[in-house]
């Protein structure tokens, strides 16, 4: 969190990542230098080896705006690493994380770090999503987050979740707590930051009356990655979690591991909730409860590997 001194005036680290952007960056980042950049705060934008006109773009905005800070991938590594990347470069405490297709209301984030700090949290988001396909002043629909303390539990209980955009203002503590953007993921990355900064114990807040602009399109990296490959996000997601599985009650990890639940828990959070357990009461419910992902007949090798992973990690932690 945001304390002492640094919460009177504390800068700003904007992030973009770059992929194949050239049609909508500069867009993105004139949102973030006309009305919403002040003296002291930072722009990095890593470019992740984009292969069409974003990097000639890129240096065009950086005459425009000298500012900005170019990062460039000499390989692509994808959206996580390349995210992680830009943070590895920024010199705030605070980071606002922008994409490179999205575009943020005039003069709306001196409002959020207030709240942020207000608040005394570790995330704050916009509470809209307001999403348009060609001019943000054409809007076709609008997702809505709940206003104020967004939990674990919500996020596990289906909630729309700050971090399934990512779009938002978090400390660079929180990021270092979560270890990153976990980088095998595809485009669940932001979801499973989200995911980690959270069960980490960050105070994450939505500041009511604020929105943000979200571009729709049918080639973004969530539609190319995690749309495209719906089938498999429970079972990819699988590798985020196991690494908290002790958190998590054992009805609930037979259930994930399950013939029935492991290829969709995610999608049926709604109408199965995940849940979990204190930290002070996990060695005692877990040393009376038999784990029974053993009896899986027919796991393949992917799950097998989970199984293992699980065995490992309660042992880790049975052990300190």
């Amino acid at each position: 969190m945001v304390t002492g001194q640094n919460r009177k005036t504390p800068s700003i680290s904007f992030f973009i990542p770059a992929y194949n952007c050239a049609a909508t960056i500069e867009e993105s980042v004139n949102s973030i230098m006309e009305t919403n950049f002040i003296d002291g705060d930072e722009l990095i934008i890593a470019n992740d080896f984009s292969t069409d006109d974003t990097a000639a773009v890129l240096k065009r905005l950086k005459e425009k705006y000298p500012a900005i800070i170019v990062v460039d991938h000499k390989r692509n590594k994808g959206g996580a690493a390349t995210r992680n990347t830009a943070i590895e470069n920024t010199g705030n405490e605070l980071l606002f994380c922008l994409d490179s297709d999205n575009v943020l209301e005039k003069n709306s984030i001196q409002s959020l770090k207030e709240f942020l700090i207000a608040e005394n949290a570790d995330v704050a988001s916009f509470k809209e999503i307001r999403y348009f396909a060609a001019v943000t002043s054409v809007v076709d629909e609008i997702w809505t987050h709940d206003s104020g303390v967004f939990t674990i539990e919500d996020l596990l209980c289906g909630k729309l979740a700050p971090g399934g955009s990512g779009n938002y203002l978090f400390t660079k503590n929180s990021w270092k707590n979560a270890n990153g953007y976990t980088e095998d993921l595809g485009a669940l990355d932001t979801w499973s930051f989200g995911f980690k900064q959270l069960m980490e114990n960050c105070k994450m807040v939505v500041m009511p009356g604020s929105y943000y602009f979200h571009r729709r399109g049918h080639e973004s990296y969530y539609i190319r990655d995690a749309w495209n490959k719906r089938k498999s996000v429970s079972l990819r997601l699988i590798k985020l979690i196991i690494n908290y599985i002790d958190r998590i009650h054992p009805d609930d990890v037979n259930y994930i591991f399950s013939k029935k639940g492991r290829f969709n828990w995610f999608e049926r959070l709604e109408r199965h909730p995940i849940r979990l357990i204190e930290k002070a009461t996990t060695d005692a419910i877990w040393e009376e409860h038999e784990i029974k992902v053993g009896l899986i007949k027919t796991a393949g090798n992917k799950l097998k590997h989970y199984k293992n992973r699980l065995s490992q990690v309660l042992k880790q932690k049975k052990n300190g």
